[in-house]
């Protein structure tokens, strides 16, 4: 117990310390991230460590007043850490479906914040006022003396209606979200591949210049033979300043892609460095060369990137489920029939299952997101940071 409190604090303590230190880490799909880090970091500083002497004493000895408080931040965070997630799928979904836009609205940082705050006014909603005006509702308490949970732990109708909107429907939205995330990647894969013929790769081309030059050129996915035919067809001359264009699948960089650009019209020009007249203008494939590659560029490494984003919202969605879906039902079925057809320890088990879920979800963020590991790596290992800086690339 002792050793999932120091987890769930200290990691997503350095989520926010990495939030806060990191000013590249201050976009709006991130913010999400520190809001789902700062219900996570209430759970194990407040939550857990009130619920420890509870159940290993059995007893709350804590008080009425502070039962009640315990109640409302605990089912506040665990809500809150629920909607956070739906928020996040929901951000990745709109940077996959809507590249566009959302690019237009990455910087703006008061929407994000915005909903940030909805999240935690909804996540109360769903059950603060219950806790706290059930019992003046019905005017009466059936919380014996030395127990501490919600007087509506046994009404079975406001626990199916709660986990509804608690988990069933978060749990089905975000379901939607990789779904549609999953096809449109699909979708994005199968006209690329249609568009290239078999074989097809990138090329490399190699330009030689008497004079010192500076050459500056785009290349498309082409047939290696055609491109070497083609540069072969130029004037062989003295020296060579060679430009080359190398694959980007297994390359992560760290750039700025428009694929919103037009198609780009590119002409190889060769410019001699000093005491030049003259503007010589080599023509490939026959006439003037129009270059595509601002596209098919951009297409590819987006759709690399977003291939990313899938699988990292897949894993946090996947643990999301797993974590809660057990204590839900269980909590329902409990509810129908009063704690009677299901075992203690079993409850007690798909309990604690919710609050490991918060000291995963900081362990989930470097492995699904090289900004965060960057950001981790700062931190943690300054001098390495230094050193290697090519392995953030």
């Amino acid at each position: 117990m002792g050793l999932l409190v120091l987890a769930t604090v200290l990691g997503n303590a350095l989520v926010i310390l990495a939030f806060v230190v990191d000013r590249s880490l201050r976009t709006q799909g991130n913010f999400f991230f520190l809001n789902l880090a700062i219900a996570d970091l209430l759970v194990g500083g407040f939550c857990i460590p009130l619920y420890i002497p509870y159940v290993l004493t059995g007893k709350w000895r804590l008080g009425r007043g502070l039962c009640k408080l315990w109640l409302v931040v605990d089912y506040l965070v665990c809500t809150a850490s629920v909607f956070n997630i739906v928020l996040i799928s929901f951000d990745r979904f709109i940077s996959v479906t809507r590249a566009v836009s959302y690019r237009a609205q990455k910087g703006m940082t008061r929407n994000a914040v915005l909903k940030m705050i909805t999240v935690w006014i909804a996540a109360f909603l769903v059950y603060g006022p219950a806790i706290l005006s059930w019992e003046h509702i019905t005017q009466k308490s059936i919380l014996p003396e030395g127990e501490c949970h919600a007087e509506f732990f046994y009404n079975w109708y406001f626990l199916m209606i709660a986990s509804t909107v608690e988990f069933f429907t978060p749990f089905i939205t975000v379901i939607y979200f990789n779904l549609s995330i999953y096809l449109n990647i699909r979708k994005r894969t199968s006209l690329r591949n249609e568009n290239l013929s078999p074989g097809e790769e990138d090329c490399e081309m190699s330009f030689q210049g008497e004079k010192r030059e500076h050459t500056i050129f785009f290349v498309k996915p082409a047939n290696r033979h055609k491109c070497e035919k083609k540069a072969s067809s130029l004037s062989p001359l003295k020296k060579a300043s060679r430009l080359s264009l190398h694959k980007l699948e297994n390359q992560s960089l760290n750039l700025n892609v428009n694929q919103d650009l037009p198609p780009l019209q590119v002409e190889v020009k060769t410019k001699p460095h000093r005491n030049g007249f003259y503007k010589t203008t080599e023509n490939i494939y026959n006439t003037t060369r129009r270059v595509d590659i601002g596209n098919t560029m951009a297409n590819r490494f987006r759709l690399s990137q977003d291939k990313r984003v899938a699988k990292s919202l897949a894993i946090i969605v996947c643990v999301f489920g797993l974590c809660w879906a057990p204590y839900t039902l269980l909590m329902i079925i409990r509810a129908a029939c009063h704690g009677h057809c299901v075992q203690y320890s079993l409850y007690e088990t798909s309990f604690w299952l919710l609050w490991v879920n918060s000291a995963i979800n900081p362990v989930l963020y470097p492995l699904c997101h090289m900004s965060f590991r960057r950001a981790f790596v700062k931190l943690l290992c300054p001098g390495k940071a230094k050193i290697h800086p090519h392995i953030f690339m």
